[in-house]
């Protein structure tokens, strides 16, 4: 059964496959178009640099009008990711538009990962380093990334 969502996701995805943005992949999987896993790679020459971290995106019939849920997998400290993966983004939350693809939301993740928001935490403790301690909290984020290269 072909919905106008699950139109726009295989659209989506080809787009993603024929131009990937630097840094992201995602695909839908095993075969499911409205559940997809995705990779963000940490940006180079940031405290994320050399990270993989790993995400889902579940769509809902709703898409592109409702933005999906995203939540990384992998473990992350940062100001705006919950302690269960889920993000504080403006864009999938209150900011969301159906002009957004399923690039244009990891990539705002990638670029959130080196531009937080620390006025919107959260995670209290990683926004207080941030702002108060960037040398602990860019510590902090280098376990992460080293963590991320084991976990699965």
């Amino acid at each position: 059964m072909s919905t106008p969502s699950r139109k726009r996701l295989m659209r989506d995805f080809k787009r993603l496959q024929q131009d990937p943005p630097a840094g992201i992949s995602g695909a839908p999987y095993d075969n499911n178009i409205m559940l997809w896993n995705a990779v963000i790679f940490g940006p180079d020459d940031t405290p994320w640099d050399g990270g993989t971290f790993k995400l889902t995106l579940q769509f809902t019939e709703d898409y592109p009008n409702k933005p999906p849920t995203v939540r990384f997998i992998s473990r992350m400290f940062h100001p705006n990711i919950y302690a269960d993966g889920s993000i504080c983004l403006d864009i999938l939350q209150n900011q969301w538009s159906p002009i957004y693809d399923v690039a244009a939301i990891l990539t705002s993740i990638q670029s959130l990962l080196c531009d937080p928001n620390p006025n919107s935490p959260a995670n209290s403790e990683a926004a207080r380093l941030f702002s108060e301690n960037k040398r602990e909290y860019n510590r902090k984020v280098r376990e992460i990334v080293e963590q991320s290269w084991t976990a699965d």
